[in-house]
């Protein structure tokens, strides 16, 4: 089993953080066919072969999804199609000084 972990910083009221981790799974529904539901502050998502929760906290979002054995093989790009999203609902992470 194969993991995808991603953790970013924002600057967002939790309303609005958690209207962008609903705009992101939303997206990632429509393309990958993903069930989602809200439980607190945690959004969590499944299908075969994926699954997973988004953590909402004051200044970070935690994203964390298990791929099957089949999905693997997509990590790199399931991850880079997350990190876009987030750059768009976030905004492009920081530079590293």
């Amino acid at each position: 089993m194969s993991h995808i972990v991603i953790h970013r910083s924002h600057q967002l009221a939790r309303e609005q953080v958690r209207q962008a981790a609903e705009q992101l799974i939303e997206r990632l529904a429509q393309r990958y066919e993903i069930s989602y539901h809200w439980q607190d502050d945690s959004l969590y998502f499944e299908r075969t072969g994926i699954g997973g929760q988004i953590d909402l906290e004051p200044d970070a979002v935690r994203i964390n999804a298990r791929l099957g054995f089949l999905l693997a093989p997509l990590k790199s790009i399931l991850e880079q199609e997350i990190h876009q999203q987030l750059d768009q609902l976030f905004g492009a992470p920081p530079e590293p000084v």
